[in-house]
């Protein structure tokens, strides 16, 4: 999982990044709220943890925005040191996702993130088998089965494929994809991605006939759209 924090303090991002880090996720940190919405609209992130009184746009600035301005929002944790209930109430009504008050303990906090973030992610990344449409795919074996025959992946190939089913109809940079299958960032080499998707798109073959396809968001990523007979 991806997760961005923006925070005005260095060690404050520090601090929620090993947390993070900890749990197995990556992070991303922004020293204020610019930076953060620049971001968003150019990579794609499991969870914002955003601070409140940042430099130039600030929390609640920067959570108002994205409710219009970033599609397929990620969830939002609001952390600040404000702990009148009306602030906490605005927060909520604005469209933060969970709220945190400065300071808080390090374990509420990690369990705070995990339960977003397996929220986010859905049950179905849990299972040992998952059913999408006419495919089926078994994590332990690493295979995919469709109409039962099966197709044989790469180890890398699979991750693909399951990332992309479990976050379909959803747009996920190449960023986010290098990261979460190559576990490396977005120095890899972007032929390497495009010639996975290639693959998995054939030996898959995912066409609307078989109720997926996999779009091409030229200058950001892929999105794996369903269609009629893939829900």
């Amino acid at each position: 999982m991806r997760v961005a924090i923006a925070d005005g303090d260095p060690e404050i991002i520090e601090y929620l990044g090993n947390i993070v880090e900890g749990q197995g996720n990556i992070y991303s940190g922004y020293a204020d709220g610019t930076s953060l919405s620049n971001a968003l609209l150019r990579d794609t992130f499991d969870l914002v943890i955003l601070d409140w009184n940042m430099p130039g746009k600030n929390g609640m600035q920067v959570l108002k925005w994205m409710e219009s301005a970033v599609e397929d929002r990620p969830p939002v944790i609001m952390m600040a040191s404000r702990t009148a209930k009306q602030d906490i109430s605005d927060a909520l009504n604005a469209g933060a996702d969970d709220y945190i008050t400065k300071p808080e303990d390090r374990n509420v906090i990690a369990a705070r993130i995990n339960a977003l973030l397996r929220r986010n992610t859905g049950v179905s990344a849990m299972e040992k088998t998952a059913q999408f449409g006419n495919y089926l795919l078994d994590r332990i074996e690493q295979t995919v089965r469709f109409c039962d025959k099966e197709i044989a992946l790469t180890a890398k190939e699979f991750e693909l494929a399951d990332l992309m089913f479990r976050n379909r109809d959803r747009t996920l940079s190449r960023r986010y994809i290098m990261e979460t299958v190559w576990r490396t960032n977005a120095h890899l080499a972007t032929r390497t991605l495009d010639m996975h998707v290639s693959r998995i798109r054939s030996k898959l073959v995912l066409k609307p006939e078989n109720g997926f396809r996999i779009f091409t968001v030229f200058g950001y990523g892929y999105r794996l759209e369903t269609l009629g007979n893939g829900r």
